[in-house]
Formats: structure tokens, C-alpha cells, sequence
């Protein structure tokens, strides 16, 4: 069998499709080894909620037939999971909740589901994830903690923590996630994950469970920037059951990767993105602006009003969503997550009124920075993987509570909506990962997976396969 280990944990999407489509491996094999591999490790760091094992089985069997056939396949028996925010067939979405859990079954898939299906990937389950998606570290008072593939110790981030460690931990090639203020980048920082936040509206989110519908986004985590744009490109699309979906041109992303940096002019973003970071996010971010050869650093005015004000649209709206349930079952929310909802119902209208006036603000003010230059680079996380039950960190003198507050440098880019890929970095000596945003203007997610696509080439970017580490203490 040809691939990088006997058991596949170490394949990539690319690399899994390549040997099925070329007859090196049935998409059986693969189906049955990814669910040997959850059954071995799930145990150890609590990724997936549900495992779908027969359909797995009868998707794997389906691609051998289209196979057979001579169809080709982009995904041909890639197998790979999703946040339990999206719609499976014949599977109760909760979207981390215990309430959601009385809810009917789906009777259809979410449209990035199927459209993975028709490409030839394999669903083998839904992951953990933060109660209503409203969590940046992976803990859970419904399903308990999701643990670090690299360090079980660490917590993994979130809210998509289980779509980060069933790829970390090799059990998936591919993990869908979603994120609101950085619960893609979060959680791939912490799992070294290559992990892509496309643009705003640019896929479809049917079928999904909402949270914040105005900063709302779905992506993959991958182990490979080349695997984040050839399963982009089979993701975008129109889809009239989407109507907040923008009917922007797809744009082809995996067969320009190679067209490189060189005529890319690439900056790093100061000031607030500087001063909020631990040392191993700014060595991080400048070991890969020194490799790009991006010796110009642009402040961002107020970036930390960015943030502020994406809080509030976030606490508004989120609780706005959820309200008749914290008042009729407050004791079935979990109690980070509701005390969190019950603030959000007591944020003044005016407020969310001024947020969304200084969004255009901000949203310009990008919009002239692009124009000097093609991509910013700014730290993903603050630091390494925090321990698993951290309650507070303190940067320069602050000490801040870190549920609400790993998404330091996330969320101002979410806030406006742009393209952003995480790259997981390896500082010398150093037994986490840490993540560094290369961001791009809206519409060109093209250009952020050139960068991270060179990045992984030159070895500055890399997302080995979990040893699946005990705690180091």
C-alpha cells in the first residue's frame, strides 16, 4: 500500500484521494481504517459526539462503484467530520447543547455536507464543540473536555475543539468547523492546523445551526494548506437555500497555488496585534514574515474597539437567538454559556446600533490598507495551548478571563468578514504549535492559500499528526 504510514493517520486528503482514484486502496479500506483509528483514540481526547459508522461504510462502498465506473472524484474516499452544528441525516443537530438534544432528527444533510458527499469524501461523525458555538477553549459541562492531541494536558480551543482533534490526531484527514469571532483559527493555533475562514458569505451555512448570523462563517481544518483549497473549491457554489449567501464568482484556488509570493507585497499588522501577544505569538509571527520577506509593519487603529463592538453584536445577537429557553430552562444551559447570554440580553439597542456604524468604519479602513498592500500577518492566538481548565492568563500587566478572551486577534478580522488561513508554526525547542493569521481582502482566499501554501512548502508551516502526548506537566 502506497502513503506515508501503513495506517494512514499521517495521509492527507490529497494524498487519501491520489491512492484511491489511482486503485493504490479501496475507499472501504479507508472508511474502515479512520473508524479503527476513532475507535482507538477518541477515548483519549473526546472528539467526536457521534460516530456514523454504517453510512461511512455505505459512502465508501458508493465511491468504489463510482470508481468502477470511471468517475472522477476530487474527495474519492477522504474521510472526514463535522461540527455537530451541521445537519446530518437522521441525526439530532445540537450544536453542543443538552436542550438541542430533544430536537427531531435531520431529514437532510447541510449543503457542505453534501457537497462533500458528491465530491467522494466519507462522513465518519460529528465532533464536539462549545454550547451554541459560543466558546473558545474546548470545555464542555455537556460532553465534557476535549483534549490537545499534542499535549492531552492543553486545552485544544474551540468552539470547533473536536473537528481540531480529529484532525490533529490523524483520525480525519479533514474537519469542517465554523467560526463566529475565531472558533476555526482558535482552535487550529492550538492543534496546528492549517484552518481557512473564508470571506464572508461565501459558502453556504443551510443547514447549519446559527449563532450570530451577521459574523457567522464555515471552513475546514486540514493538515495541509493544499488539502484547505482543493476542499474550498469543492465547498463554494451558490445554493438558493442560503439567502445571506452572496452571489460574489467563485474563485479557483487549488490549481493557483503554485503561482507563489513573489509579486505579493505582505506586511505585518502592529500596534494592538503586537501588544496583546506573548513572546511565542510574535516569534511566531515574524519567523514567517521574515521567511515571506514582509519587513513592513502597518498599525491598525482601533483594533481594540473592533473587538469591543464585535462583542456586542456578538452578545446581542447570540442571546437574542436563545432568550425563551434561559428563561424557561436556565439549569440546561451550560452555566459559562448562559451567564454569557443573560449578559448579552441586557445590552443596550444603541449599543448594537454604534457596533455596526464603526463596522463600516473599520471595514474601510481595511479596504484602504489593502490597497498598499496584498496580505497582513497577525497572530492566530495570544500563546501556546493553555492548561485544560485555565480560568484567567494576564498579558502585559491585564489579567482577562480567557473563555471569552483567546479570540484576541481574531475577532477584529472576523468582525469585517475577510479571508483568513491560520498556519501552525513550531518555534524551535517548543512542544505546542502556535497559529499566525495571513490575511487577504475580501473575495481572495486565493492569495492567503498561496502564502500558507508556500509557507508548508519551505517547511516555516507544518501540521505533523499527533504522537498523542500525555501531559508534560
Amino acid at each position: 500500500m502506497s502513503g506515508p504510514d501503513a495506517d494512514m493517520r499521517g495521509w492527507t486528503a490529497a494524498q487519501t484521494a491520489a491512492a484511491v482514484t489511482g486503485g493504490d486502496v479501496k475507499a472501504l479500506e479507508v472508511a474502515c481504517a479512520a473508524l479503527q483509528s476513532i475507535e482507538k483514540l477518541n477515548p483519549k481526547v473526546n472528539a467526536f459526539t457521534e460516530v456514523v459508522s454504517e453510512r461511512a461504510l455505505e459512502e465508501a462502498g458508493a465511491v468504489d462503484d463510482a470508481r468502477a465506473e470511471g468517475r472522477h472524484l476530487p474527495l474519492a474516499g477522504v474521510p472526514y467530520a463535522v461540527k455537530n452544528l451541521y445537519d446530518i441525516e437522521g441525526l439530532t443537530t445540537r450544536a453542543g447543547a443538552k436542550i438541542n438534544g430533544e430536537n427531531p432528527a435531520a431529514v437532510a444533510d447541510a449543503t457542505l455536507v453534501r457537497r462533500l458527499r458528491e465530491a467522494g469524501a466519507v462522513l465518519v461523525g460529528a465532533t464536539h464543540m462549545g454550547e451554541y458555538a459560543y466558546d473558545f477553549t474546548g470545555e464542555s459541562a455537556h460532553d465534557g473536555i476535549c483534549r490537545n492531541p499534542h499535549d492531552t494536558s492543553r486545552m485544544t480551543g474551540g468552539s470547533s475543539s473536536g473537528s481540531a482533534a480529529a484532525a490533529a490526531a490523524g483520525m480525519v484527514p479533514l474537519a469542517m468547523g465554523s467560526d463566529t469571532n475565531g472558533s476555526i483559527r482558535v482552535p487550529a493555533s492550538f492543534c496546528g492546523l492549517f484552518g481557512l475562514k473564508p470571506t464572508y458569505g461565501r459558502l453556504s451555512r443551510a443547514g447549519t445551526y446559527p449563532f450570530v448570523g451577521s459574523l457567522d462563517h464555515l471552513g475546514p481544518l486540514t493538515r495541509s494548506a493544499g488539502d484547505l483549497a482543493l476542499i474550498f473549491d469543492v465547498l463554494q457554489g451558490h445554493d438558493p437555500l442560503d439567502p445571506a449567501q452572496s452571489s460574489h464568482p467563485e474563485i479557483e484556488t487549488h490549481a493557483r497555488l503554485e503561482e507563489g509570493i513573489g509579486q505579493l507585497r505582505i506586511a505585518v499588522a502592529g500596534g494592538y496585534f503586537r501588544e496583546k501577544a506573548l513572546p511565542e505569538a510574535l516569534n511566531a509571527t515574524d519567523l514567517v514574515a521574515s521567511a515571506l520577506g514582509a519587513g513592513r509593519e502597518i498599525d491598525i487603529p482601533e483594533a481594540a474597539r473592533a473587538r469591543a463592538a464585535a462583542y456586542v453584536i456578538t452578545a446581542a445577537e447570540g442571546s437574542s437567538l436563545h432568550l425563551k429557553r434561559i428563561i424557561e430552562r436556565p439549569g440546561d444551559f451550560d452555566p459559562e454559556t448562559r451567564d454569557r447570554f443573560l449578559a448579552g440580553t441586557m445590552v443596550p439597542a444603541v449599543w448594537v446600533q454604534q457596533a455596526q456604524r464603526f463596522r463600516s468604519w473599520f471595514r474601510d479602513l481595511f479596504r484602504k490598507i489593502f490597497e498598499k498592500v496584498d496580505i497582513l500577518l497577525a497572530p492566530a492566538t495570544p500563546f501556546h495551548a493553555l492548561p485544560s481548565g485555565t480560568k484567567t492568563f494576564t498579558i502585559n500587566g491585564e489579567t482577562m478571563p480567557a473563555r471569552p478572551n483567546i479570540g484576541l486577534f481574531t475577532q477584529p478580522i472576523s468582525y469585517i468578514g475577510l479571508p483568513a488561513v491560520t498556519v501552525p508554526v513550531w518555534l524551535e525547542g517548543a512542544n505546542l504549535p502556535i497559529g499566525v493569521q495571513v490575511i487577504a481582502p475580501a473575495w481572495r482566499e486565493d492569495l492567503a492559500l498561496r502564502v500558507a501554501h508556500h509557507l508548508e512548502k519551505t517547511g516555516v508551516a507544518a501540521a505533523p499528526v499527533a504522537a498523542l502526548a500525555a501531559s508534560r506537566g
